[in-house]
C-alpha cells in the first residue's frame, strides 16, 4: 500500500484513545472504512481489523481475522505484530498453549525492536499455563541489557531458572 495510505491509518491509530470505552464500534468503523480502500485479498485488512477488535476489547472478534492475515501472507515486520497479538488474543480467549507454540519459533527469527514484545507475550502465555519460571526467565533475559547495571548478573539468574538441576 501506499505511504498515504499507511500515514491514514497511523493517524487513525492515534486517536484510538479519544474514543470513550463504549466507542470502540465508531473507532473500528474508522478502520473499516480505511481498509475498504485495499484491494482484495490484501493480508493488511484483516490485520488492520484484527488490531481494531483487539484494542476495543474483542480478542474473540480478532483471532480468526489474524488468523486470515497470517494465511493471507502477512509477514515481515507485520506478520510478527500479527504473531505476537494473535498469541496474546488466544491466551485471552483461554487458549495459551496455541500462542506458546505461535510464538516459539520467533525466539529464533531475526532480531528485530519486537523482540522484548515476542518475549513478554509467550512468557504470560507460559504463565497461563502454570509455567512461570518459564515466563520469568524469559521476561529477566529480555530485561537484563536494558538494565544500567547487573546485565550479566540478570542473564545468568534467568538462566538459571530453566536450567537441568543437576
Amino acid at each position: 500500500m501506499n505511504h498515504d495510505w499507511e500515514d491514514r491509518v497511523a493517524a487513525a491509530w492515534a486517536t484510538l484513545d479519544d474514543y470513550a470505552e463504549e466507542d470502540g464500534a465508531g473507532f473500528r468503523a474508522v478502520i473499516d472504512a480505511l481498509v475498504a480502500e485495499l484491494p482484495d485479498g490484501s493480508p493488511l485488512g484483516p490485520f488492520e481489523r484484527a488490531c481494531a477488535w483487539d484494542s476495543t476489547g474483542h480478542s474473540d472478534q480478532a483471532v480468526p481475522l489474524y488468523r486470515e492475515a497470517l494465511a493471507l501472507g502477512l509477514d515481515g515486520y507485520q506478520g510478527r505484530r500479527a504473531k505476537i497479538q494473535l498469541s496474546s488474543s488466544l491466551r485471552n480467549t483461554g487458549q495459551p498453549e496455541e500462542g506458546v507454540k505461535l510464538l516459539t519459533p520467533e525466539l529464533d527469527a531475526p532480531s528485530d525492536e519486537l523482540d522484548d514484545a515476542v518475549r513478554a507475550t509467550l512468557a504470560l502465555c507460559l504463565s497461563s499455563l502454570g509455567r512461570d519460571r518459564e515466563g520469568l526467565s524469559l521476561v529477566l533475559g529480555a530485561l537484563a541489557p536494558h538494565l544500567p547495571r547487573y546485565q550479566r548478573s540478570m542473564a545468568n539468574y534467568a538462566r538459571a531458572l530453566v536450567a537441568p538441576e543437576g
